[in-house]
């Protein structure tokens, strides 16, 4: 049954803002500006340039209603896998906005921010004991970035090694995360990759055969990108450094180790942190992130500036030069010290927890995606078999001959109120589910996610719901796009029209 708003009830049916505007309104009421002369060098605008024109209410109740068709992590459960999707402690936030903290910018006297270098530094720290290794660098802004940094620290050490021309292919497991091989080649290395096992894990022996006098690096993700610890990787360590090249490791999933597993225990030259993902940070949305990157001794003299030091007595300083360092730095990777925000709302949150809490969180990130895996595999296909990390994979087995694909129960999660679990990634398994719940969800919440999949595999199943399945969402604002079209003819611009441009996918979601 329709609506005469096509609202309903509390489900409201929005238009764009641009489709809401009526010329000359304005929620605020702004002085004529006074004459300048012209700068624009023949440049000045013609014409209006398109803004909506709505009160001051109609843009609170559009942007509130826009932000209650938005799943996040403070609603429910974030099955997201490979991301860590953790709930973010109030206090940080209270913490990053902070008189003093706040309000600080970048190019003040170095003597009116003695608080922010000693706050830096005291993360550093934590960063480094936490991982085991003796050095890190700060500046990069996320992991990708991290990862730039820790290999351009490697080819850096390669380099004054006389070997970088010789050394040019990086190993990169199937089950690694994808900005792995893509920072790799945008350094020019190039890019071998090593098959996943039967267990889904590094094949040992395949990496073994790979190693060679040409061999700059590995980057390995510990745990993997299907949810599961590399147990031989200590052994992958050590033939890799016997080749002579060196273990970098990806720290995305450092939210199962951390306070239990110290990587530089295992041989790991360098890693990076992703704070926004380990530490709660604010996930998502286009930043801002942060990648510190850890590094082990024989790298740490090839890491980037800023380095953030104590002189004589109690003075903190920035430090661009190599004899500050004792080494030979990249020079710098970003502008000024690092993500502030973030690293205060890290600090905030490790401070917070000690030592035993971050070690508890990690406990139970593992205990909550285990009971996900025990919960459902009697009606789900888990992917490999044994206990898992983080976070648990299934495949798509269950719904063979079902009529019923992996896409289509995602669509139907919606249906129950819950984000869908992270689709066909990793690539090494058909059909992929990752579910990641992390530390952060009651017992009941999990027991009522779990509920509704077994429910869902369960009447797909049942041989005689293939047609619901494929018509899920029903209770979502929009319906299905037709995501070929749409990835082949995106519509980025609004019109002002009431014929939207043909191959639009968003008119064919509306009927």
């Amino acid at each position: 049954m329709s609506t005469y708003t096509g609202n309903r009830a509390l489900q409201i049916e929005e238009p764009l803002i641009f489709e809401m505007g009526q010329p000359g309104r304005c929620g605020v009421d702004l002085p004529e500006p006074s004459k300048v002369k012209d700068r624009l060098n023949g440049l000045k605008r013609a014409g209006e340039i398109g803004l909506p024109g709505l009160s001051e209410p109609q843009v609170v109740q559009h942007y509130t209603r826009l932000s209650q068709k938005n799943y996040a992590i403070d609603m429910g459960v974030y099955p997201l896998g490979s991301c860590t999707m953790k709930h973010n402690p109030r206090i940080n936030e209270k913490v990053a906005r902070l008189p003093g903290i706040g309000d600080l910018h970048p190019l003040q006297p170095v003597s009116t921010v003695q608080g922010a270098l000693e706050l830096i530094d005291r993360l550093a720290h934590w960063l480094k004991t936490l991982t085991g290794m003796p050095a890190v660098a700060m500046s990069p802004a996320a992991g990708a970035h991290g990862e730039m940094c820790g290999m351009m620290a490697i080819a850096a050490a390669l380099e004054a090694r006389g070997e970088r021309a010789k050394r040019r292919v990086v190993l990169a497991p199937e089950s690694a995360h994808g900005t792995n091989p893509a920072t790799a080649a945008a350094l020019g290395f190039t890019v071998k990759p090593i098959p996943a096992n039967d267990r889904g894990r590094v094949d040992l022996t395949a990496l073994k055969a790979a190693l060679g006098p040409d061999v700059a690096a590995i980057m390995l993700t510990n745990p993997n990108t299907c949810g599961l610890f590399e147990t031989e990787i200590v052994e992958i360590s050590r033939a890799v450094h016997e080749a002579g090249a060196f273990f970098y490791c990806d720290g995305a999933n450092f939210n199962a180790i951390v306070g239990r597993v110290r990587p530089g225990d295992l041989g790991v030259d360098c890693m990076h942190i992703n704070l926004h993902k380990t530490f709660s940070t604010p996930h998502g949305g286009g930043g801002p992130g942060a990648g510190p990157v850890v590094l082990s001794a024989a790298l740490a003299p090839y890491a980037p500036y800023p380095w953030i030091v104590k002189d004589d007595g109690d003075t903190w300083r920035v430090a661009e030069d190599g004899a500050a360092v004792d080494g030979k730095p990249l020079g710098r990777l970003k502008a000024f010290h690092g993500q502030m925000g973030m690293f205060t709302r890290a600090l905030s949150y490790i401070m917070s927890h000690g030592a035993d809490g971050l070690k508890q969180a990690a406990e139970d990130a593992v205990l909550s995606a285990n009971y996900v895996m025990a919960s459902l595999q009697d009606v789900m296909t888990p992917a490999f078999e044994g206990p898992c990390m983080h976070e648990a994979l299934f495949d798509d087995s269950f719904l063979k001959d079902t009529g019923v694909s992996t896409l289509d129960f995602a669509k139907a999660m919606i249906d129950e109120g819950y984000h869908p679990m992270t689709m066909y990634f990793p690539l090494v398994v058909h059909g992929a589910m990752l579910i990641e719940p992390t530390e952060s969800q009651a017992k009941e919440d999990l027991d009522l996610f779990v509920g509704a999949l077994r429910a869902l595999a369960e009447r797909a199943k049942s041989g005689t719901a293939a047609e619901d399945f494929k018509a899920a969402p029903r209770f979502a604002p929009r319906r299905r796009l037709d995501e070929t079209l749409a990835a082949r003819k995106p519509v980025l611009r609004w019109r002002p029209s009431n014929n939207p441009p043909e191959g639009d996918p968003m008119k064919q979601a509306a009927e």
